[in-house]
């Protein structure tokens, strides 16, 4: 299986940094362009299928390229972001001073956190795991695009890579970024991660990392 996980374009709360978990947010301006940068420039891959997260910037940015690869993307449950429970909608700066433990936990420790009223990385692993087992037993040779967000994209390369959610943070993903995988022989290969040279000549864009 060749494997694109792809996390969606920019929105107004990526820039001013809110947290967005199952917020649904669409893609602002910059988001949009940058949706229709992927398009051009995954518009000669074969996808087999595309698979994507409910939330408007997830099925926007994978409508982009589904219309020039004429697949029809599937929605699926386990592409949605981590429910960050009463940190969402609160900028950044707001929670680091009302949760100033947990906070720290999830700079410091990410694995161990868990957002009240919300889910934790652990809860989103088990949700990739059992997607990643599905897909490789439904698409055998096939290739596939993931589209999703920040978090899960970090939980989808930490798994891949063999890696415990302790190195999450060692994982960038920028808006509308690419990353590509193959499974071959019982084994994940790395090809791309955070791969941003289509959106190159894009203005008014940033790459933060929220």
């Amino acid at each position: 299986m060749n494997l694109y996980i792809i996390r969606h374009g920019q929105t107004a709360w990526n820039k001013e940094e809110v947290f967005r978990g199952t917020r649904d947010i669409p893609l602002n301006e910059v988001g949009l362009k940058e949706a229709d940068a992927l398009g051009t420039y995954l518009r000669d891959t074969p996808f087999d299928a595309i698979y994507t997260s409910p939330l408007s910037r997830a099925t926007q940015t994978a409508d982009a390229v589904a219309g020039t690869a004429h697949v029809t993307p599937v929605i699926e449950p386990n592409l949605m972001d981590l429910n960050f429970g009463t940190w969402q909608g609160m900028p950044h700066e707001k929670v680091r001073k009302k949760f100033p433990d947990l906070y720290k936990t999830w700079i410091l420790f990410p694995e161990k956190a868990q957002f009240p009223e919300g889910e934790s990385l652990r809860d989103v692993g088990s949700r990739v795991d059992t997607l990643l087992k599905r897909l490789l037993e439904k698409h055998p040779n096939q290739t596939v695009a993931l589209f999703s967000h920040r978090v899960v994209c970090k939980v989808i390369l930490c798994r891949l890579l063999g890696l415990g959610l302790d190195h999450f943070w060692q994982i960038q993903q920028s808006t509308a970024c690419l990353n590509r995988f193959h499974y071959h022989k019982g084994t994940w290969f790395c090809d791309l991660i955070n791969s941003q040279c289509h959106l190159e000549s894009l203005k008014g864009r940033t790459t933060v990392d929220f």
